[in-house]
C-alpha cells in the first residue's frame, strides 16, 4: 500500500470515508473501494494508465452523494493492487477484475465510467463476461481506438532522487499530457501523479495504441456514452473520427465534449463532467 503521506490531504480525506475490499485472483489481491450507499446501484469507474481510483477523486463524492454505490478498483498492477504474474497488459489483467466485479454485483445491474486504458477492461467486461449486467458504459477518453497519437515527450522521473526535481518532472508531465489549464497543476496533482507513476508496474503495456477497443465495440450490449475534453493532448485532433468509431457500439447515445479540459476531463473540470454524466438518461 502506498505510504499514506504520499497522498495529498484531499484524497487522505476521501480514503477514510472508503471501505476497503480485496478480491482474490489465483493469490494476487485486488484492492477495491466502496463509498456511499451499499444498497445503491453499484457505479464502477475504471482508471487509466499509470492511475489509481484516484484518478476519480474529485468524482467519487458526487456520485456517492447521488446515492450510487461507488466502486473503484486499483487495477492490477498499478496503485495498492498486485501486480499478476507474468501479466504485461490489460489482456491478461481483466480476468482478475471480471472475478472481482462477479463477487461485488453478483447479478445485479450496475454502470460503468472508465477512463482512457479503463475503456479496454471495460470492454472486455462488457463482451467476455456476459453473466455481468453491465446496463451503461461512459468511456472517457478511451484508449485503443486506433487513432493515431502524437509524441508528447514525456520525461521520466524514475531514479529521480530529488523531490523538487521529480515534482518538475511530474508538473511538465501533467501538462503535456493529462491536463491543459497551467492552473490545474497544482500541488494536488502533482502528488496525485507522483504516487500513482510510483506505483506503476506494468510498464511494458502496448495494447492501448491499438485498435483493441475498437474491435470490442460491435459486440457490446449495452448503452454506450462518450465524454472527451476538447483539449485533450491526444485526441483533440481526431475527435471527430473518434466519434464515427465509436459509433459502432450497436447502442452507441452519443459523444459529449468538455470545453477547456484536458485528457483527465473529470479531473480538471468535474462541474461540468458531473452535469454531463448526470444528464444521461
Amino acid at each position: 500500500m502506498v505510504e499514506p503521506d504520499a497522498l495529498p490531504p484531499s484524497a487522505l480525506s476521501c480514503l477514510r470515508q472508503a471501505t476497503r475490499i480485496d478480491s482474490n485472483w489465483n493469490g494476487s489481491r485486488v484492492v477495491w473501494r466502496e463509498w456511499g450507499d451499499a444498497a445503491g446501484r453499484a457505479l464502477v469507474l475504471l482508471h487509466g494508465g499509470s492511475g489509481s481510483w484516484t484518478h476519480w477523486l474529485r468524482n467519487i463524492p458526487h456520485f456517492a452523494a447521488a446515492g450510487a454505490r461507488v466502486l473503484v478498483p486499483d487495477l492490477p498492477g498499478f496503485g495498492d493492487s498486485d501486480a499478476l504474474p507474468g501479466v504485461e497488459d490489460v489482456d491478461g489483467a481483466w480476468p482478475a477484475v471480471g472475478d472481482g466485479l462477479q463477487q461485488l454485483v453478483g447479478a445485479r445491474p450496475f454502470d460503468v465510467a472508465a477512463f482512457s486504458f479503463g475503456g479496454m477492461v471495460a470492454g472486455y467486461l462488457g463482451t467476455e463476461r456476459p453473466q455481468l449486467q453491465m446496463d451503461r458504459l461512459v468511456l472517457v477518453a478511451p484508449a485503443a481506438l486506433g487513432l493515431p497519437v502524437p509524441e508528447l515527450g514525456l520525461e521520466s522521473a524514475r531514479g529521480v532522487t530529488d523531490a523538487g526535481d521529480r515534482a518538475r518532472i511530474h508538473a511538465g508531465n501533467l501538462g503535456k499530457l493529462m491536463l491543459h489549464r497551467p492552473q490545474s497543476i497544482d500541488a494536488e496533482a502533482i502528488a496525485l501523479q507522483e504516487s500513482n507513476i510510483a506505483r506503476d508496474r506494468m510498464r511494458r503495456r502496448k495494447l492501448a495504441r491499438t485498435d483493441l477497443l475498437l474491435r470490442q465495440l460491435p459486440r457490446l450490449r449495452c448503452d454506450v456514452h462518450a465524454i472527451y475534453g476538447t483539449e485533450d493532448a491526444l485526441y483533440r485532433e481526431v475527435l471527430g473520427e473518434a466519434e464515427a468509431l465509436l459509433a459502432r457500439a450497436p447502442s452507441f447515445k452519443g459523444m459529449s465534449r468538455v470545453d477547456g479540459a484536458g485528457h483527465w476531463v473529470q479531473y480538471e473540470a468535474p462541474a461540468a463532467f458531473h452535469s454531463t454524466v448526470d444528464a444521461i438518461p
